[in-house]
């Protein structure tokens, strides 16, 4: 298990940061793990739409979600389901936290029910797994470091997905093609090469993926941008033209509907690690 981390000290103290990428077949459902220790360098957070579902195992003091519908205080496990706007979460003081970041398939077969039923919300694991969702936090916590709580929730996940069935051949492929085009293949083309009506295809994709074919690459391709800022790409003009906005100000348009900020503000938020899922909402803790 190849695991990068990145370390670094604040004036509240040392933190690290670590993630981990699989390999296939798992990388197919698993986007990456990541896992955050120390302290809080900022107490608000901006979470932006990515296109993933997030499940958090938490070993520390709760969350509060400051904005969005579900779950309000987020104790030990929970679940972020397919975002279309940002949300603004509450950190404790200090963090010792870990996500699994879920590609569509791999959502989809872990909840064993519609994703739809989740767009939106921040849910509490239990409510959708039952006592599974006790028994994996309760082994994470007991792990001895990150590599062994990542060896854990990989194996868990393999596990889970076996059981269930996984989505529809035609949405997985569609999926495949907006992601690996960063949001911008036409959708329509999609469905005329599968031999789907526009109700049948938005109807799948919303019960498998939470949003509609539409959404879900208006979305990819926002997180897309993201992270090529987040990677030191300065320049906002050929941002939007690597990303295939018709210009800046369309780029713009979308930040502040998708991410509620414009790019320039983005760049000055953005935490010094990550994929640009995240930025401070605020000012540093104390």
């Amino acid at each position: 298990m190849q695991i990068e981390s990145v370390r670094g000290e604040s004036p509240l103290g040392r933190w690290s940061y670590s993630t981990w990428r699989p390999a296939r077949p798992l990388a197919g459902i698993l986007d990456h793990l990541w896992h955050y220790a120390g302290p809080t360098l900022h107490r608000r957070k901006r979470v932006f739409p990515n296109g993933r579902i997030e499940v958090l195992l938490n070993f520390g003091a709760p969350y509060r979600m400051l904005t969005g519908a579900g779950t309000e205080v987020c104790r030990v496990a929970w679940v972020g389901g397919p975002q279309v706007e940002p949300l603004l979460v509450e950190q404790p003081p200090r963090q010792e936290v870990m996500g699994m970041r879920l590609r569509p398939a791999g959502a989809y077969a872990l909840l064993g029910r519609p994703v739809s039923e989740i767009t939106g919300l921040s849910v509490d694991l239990a409510d959708l797994i039952g006592p599974a969702s006790t028994e994996l936090a309760g082994c994470c916590a007991a792990a001895t470091d990150v590599a062994d709580r990542f060896r854990i929730v990989a194996g868990w996940m393999v596990g889970r997905v076996a059981r269930h069935h996984g989505m529809a051949d035609v949405v997985a492929w569609a999926v495949g093609r907006i992601d690996d085009s960063g949001g911008t293949v036409p959708i329509t083309a999609l469905r005329e090469h599968a031999g789907l009506s526009k109700t049948r295809m938005v109807g799948m994709f919303r019960e498998q993926v939470g949003l509609a074919p539409k959404v879900y690459a208006r979305v990819v391709r926002f997180h897309h941008t993201l992270a090529m800022l987040q990677g030191g790409a300065a320049r906002l003009t050929d941002v939007a033209l690597d990303a295939r906005f018709y210009d800046q100000p369309h780029m713009n348009a979308e930040f502040r509907a998708l991410g509620g900020l414009t790019p320039r503000e983005f760049l000055a938020a953005r935490h010094p690690v990550g994929d640009g899922s995240t930025a401070s909402d605020g000012p540093p803790a104390r």
